[in-house]
C-alpha cells in the first residue's frame, strides 16, 4: 500500500497556499512537511488537522493506492495516459503535463501521463530536455523523422513554432517558413488520432491581421475529426511570475462526449511578483553549474531598456533577445538564466544544457511548466469524463 498526497498540493494551489501557509495554519514541523512531501505517513490528528484548517475532505488530502481495487480503498490510482509532444523545446509543456515538480515553495504533483515520443530540431533543447524531462526526444527536423512517431498516443501536445506570428516576428501567418511548420501537427494528430490535442500559440494569432490563419487552423483540424475550442490565457493568472498571454487551441475528437473546461485562475487576484521570485538571488555569486549567469549587454535602445520592476510580475520573456534579457529590478545587471527561468516558473533543479545565448532561446521558447501543469489538468479531466 502507498500513500500520496497530490490531493493536498492541489488543495493548496486551487486555495493559493504555499507549503509555509500551512506550517503556520496547522502547526506543522519541518519534518512533519518533510513526511508529506515524501508521501510517508502520517498521523490522523495531522490529517484532521489540515482537514480543518483547508476545510475539505480527507480525499482533498491524500490517496491510497493498493495492489488490489476493494471497496475501501480511498481513490483508485487513475490510468495512464499516452502523450506525443512536438516541437518539444527544452520541455516546459512536457514537464508541466508530466507534473512531479515544485517551484516556489508549491507541489505541482504528478499527472498520469507518459510522453512515449517527443520531437525537436534543436540539439541544445534535446539535450536539455533529454537530462529533465525523459530520455524518449528524437532530434531532427519533424519533417524527417515523422515516420518514427507512434500511430496511436490519447494526446497530442506542441507549441507550433510562432516567429511569424508573433507581433516582433515577421507577421507573415501560417504559410510563414517556420509558423507554417503547423501542417506538421495536423498531420501528425490525423496520423495518430489522440483523443485530444493541446496547441499553444502567442496572443497575435487572434489579431485581426491574422484571422485568415486562424480560421484555417480551426478548419484543417476541424476537417480531419475535431471540435476546435481556444482561448487567451495570461500565465500569471497560474501562479507564473510573468505577464505572459499565450492562446491555447484545443481539439477533442468528435467521438468524445466531453468538453474542455478551462483551468480557473489560481493567482489572478494576487499575482507574484519579481522580488518574490527572484529575492533569495540577489546575493548569490555567478554560478554556471545552475545556469546563474549573465549578459553584460550594456543598456540599448528598445527591447535592451527593459527593467524588471520588484513589485509587479516580470515582463513576457523573450527567446530572441541578442542578450537583451531585462534588467534586473535592483542590481545594477541583467537578469540571470536561472532568473529567466524562475520567472518561466521552471523548477531550480532544471538545468540547461547549453550556454547563455542559447539558454536565453530556450527559455523564451517554452511553455511555462506551472501554467502547462493546470492545462494538463483540463486536459485530464477531459480523459476521465472520456471513460465514464
Amino acid at each position: 500500500m502507498a500513500v500520496s498526497y497530490r490531493n493536498l498540493w492541489r488543495t493548496l494551489n486551487e486555495q493559493n497556499l504555499k507549503k509555509t501557509d500551512l506550517i503556520e495554519m496547522v502547526g506543522l514541523s519541518s519534518s512533519t512537511i518533510a513526511k508529506l512531501s515524501q508521501n510517508r505517513t502520517v498521523t490522523t490528528d495531522v490529517l484532521d488537522r489540515i482537514g480543518l484548517a483547508l476545510n475539505c475532505n480527507i480525499e482533498d488530502i491524500l490517496e491510497i493506492e493498493r495492489d488490489s481495487t476493494p471497496a475501501t480503498a480511498l481513490s483508485v490510482k487513475e490510468p495512464t495516459y499516452t502523450v506525443v509532444s512536438l516541437f518539444s523545446g527544452c520541455g516546459g509543456l512536457d514537464l508541466g503535463f508530466k507534473g512531479g515538480f515544485s517551484f516556489l515553495d508549491r507541489e505541482y504533483p504528478s499527472h498520469p501521463f507518459d510522453i512515449i515520443w517527443a520531437n525537436d530540431f534543436n540539439k541544445a533543447a534535446c539535450e536539455t530536455y533529454r537530462a529533465n524531462v525523459d530520455k524518449r526526444i528524437v532530434m531532427g527536423p519533424i519533417e524527417d523523422v515523422f515516420d518514427t512517431m507512434p500511430i496511436s498516443a490519447d494526446v497530442v501536445i506542441g507549441g507550433f513554432p510562432c516567429q511569424d506570428i508573433s507581433i516582433n516576428g515577421k507577421m507573415a501567418g501560417v504559410d510563414g517558413k517556420r509558423s507554417g511548420l503547423y501542417i506538421w501537427m495536423v498531420k501528425a494528430v490525423e496520423r495518430i488520432r489522440p483523443k485530444v490535442f493541446i496547441a499553444e500559440n502567442v496572443k497575435a494569432l487572434l489579431m485581426k491581421r491574422h484571422e485568415s490563419s486562424l480560421e484555417r487552423v480551426i478548419n484543417d483540424f476541424s476537417e480531419i475529426g475535431y471540435n476546435i475550442s481556444y482561448h487567451l490565457y495570461n500565465a500569471a493568472d497560474y501562479g507564473v511570475p510573468q505577464i505572459r498571454e499565450r492562446v491555447i487551441i484545443v481539439g477533442i475528437r468528435k467521438d468524445i462526449d466531453a468538453d474542455f473546461v478551462p483551468p480557473t485562475p489560481t493567482t489572478a487576484d494576487r499575482r507574484i511578483t519579481a522580488k518574490e521570485a527572484l529575492s533569495d538571488l540577489e546575493d548569490k555569486p555567478e554560478d554556471a553549474s545552475i545556469n546563474h549567469i549573465w549578459s553584460l549587454a550594456k543598456p540599448s535602445s528598445g527591447q535592451g531598456l527593459r527593467f524588471l520592476t520588484a513589485d509587479a510580475p516580470a515582463t513576457t520573456m523573450r527567446s530572441e533577445c541578442h542578450g537583451n534579457l531585462q534588467f534586473h529590478y535592483a542590481l545594477p545587471r541583467r537578469i540571470s538564466m536561472r532568473e529567466a527561468a524562475r520567472i518561466q516558473s521552471f523548477p531550480d533543479d532544471f538545468t540547461f544544457e547549453a550556454k547563455l545565448r542559447e539558454t536565453e532561446r530556450m527559455i523564451g521558447n517554452a511553455v511555462a511548466p506551472v501554467f502547462a501543469w493546470h492545462i494538463a489538468n483540463s486536459v485530464l479531466d477531459v480523459l476521465n469524463a472520456a471513460k465514464e
